[in-house]
């Protein structure tokens, strides 16, 4: 099961987080310091598998994560998770970002937080995997920005003139 989401850029700043088990908020913010020196500290070259931090269980999780630009795609798994699997589905979300922001940047997490969280809500709820069709997910995507739409019809107020 996975039990946090966790994207922060280069410095350190979450830019999305999601945790599917409860922590108080001050443990949440160490649990992000901590899994951001741990995955900071490794080589390019490394694998990108490594056991979770003393905050979040430590050996009985695993944080998996990716490196893309200035964004670091980290998911904390119990031992019940595939590696390659989770690894898979980081690509799947971030190309999945990518297709709906066309070729997305920290920036669009930070001003589209609301899509963002639309988007890792198909693929991910409940720390159990939904969704790994990427067309499928952009497709749920489009017809929740159509209804959106819908439902914000321009309105507009005739006034008369005497």
């Amino acid at each position: 099961m996975i039990q946090a989401i966790l994207v922060f850029n280069n410095h350190g700043k979450p830019r999305l987080v999601r945790f599917y088990q409860r922590f108080p908020e001050e443990i949440q913010q160490q649990i992000v310091r901590e899994t951001f020196h741990l995955v900071l500290k490794r080589d390019d070259n490394i694998c990108n598998f490594l056991e979770g931090g003393s905050l979040i269980g430590g050996s009985d999780y695993k944080l998996i994560y990716r490196h893309y630009a200035t964004l670091y795609f980290v998911f904390c798994v119990d031992s019940s998770e595939s590696e390659l699997g989770i690894l898979d589905l980081i690509q799947v979300f971030v190309e999945t970002l990518d297709k709906c922001f066309e070729n997305v940047c920290e920036l669009d997490l930070i001003f589209h937080m609301d899509k963002v969280h639309y988007i890792l809500q198909e693929v991910v709820m409940g720390g159990m995997v939904l969704e790994t069709n990427m067309n499928e997910i952009v497709a749920q995507m489009e017809a929740q920005s159509r209804l959106e739409k819908s439902e914000n019809f321009p309105v507009t107020l005739h006034l008369s003139t005497r």
